[in-house]
């Protein structure tokens, strides 16, 4: 499995269409074949910081849907709203590999 994280700097003033595009996109990437884990948005703390998790069975899965999503339509409409709107000033994105189960600390040779 591989896990696309994205960290957004996001306009305050339109946090309203950036949880829509938020709402499309958990739709979208469902859609498409990924596990969409959610969006996380400002509500202490930075209020132009929002984050987002999604993940695809492997690199070439997630390939997969990035060469599909170009020709999507409403992955496009989706990137035109985010567009149109300016609710997205700025993102990073990386990937990583989950650690999902957990082991005995006696299991890892840490215990006398």
């Amino acid at each position: 499995m591989i896990t696309c994280s994205l960290t957004y700097v996001i306009d305050p003033s339109k946090l309203d269409a950036f949880e829509a595009y938020a709402r499309a996109w958990i739709h979208l990437v469902n859609r498409m074949g990924g596990t969409h884990h959610g969006y996380w948005l400002p509500h202490e703390g930075a209020s132009d910081i929002a984050y987002a998790q999604f993940s695809f069975p492997s690199l070439a899965a997630y390939e997969d849907y990035r060469h599909r999503m170009a020709g999507d339509p409403e992955c496009q409409a989706a990137y035109a709203h985010a567009q149109a709107t300016g609710c997205i000033r700025r993102y990073d994105r990386s990937f990583t590999r989950p650690v999902l189960e957990g082991a005995a600390p006696a299991d890892l040779g840490m215990m006398p």
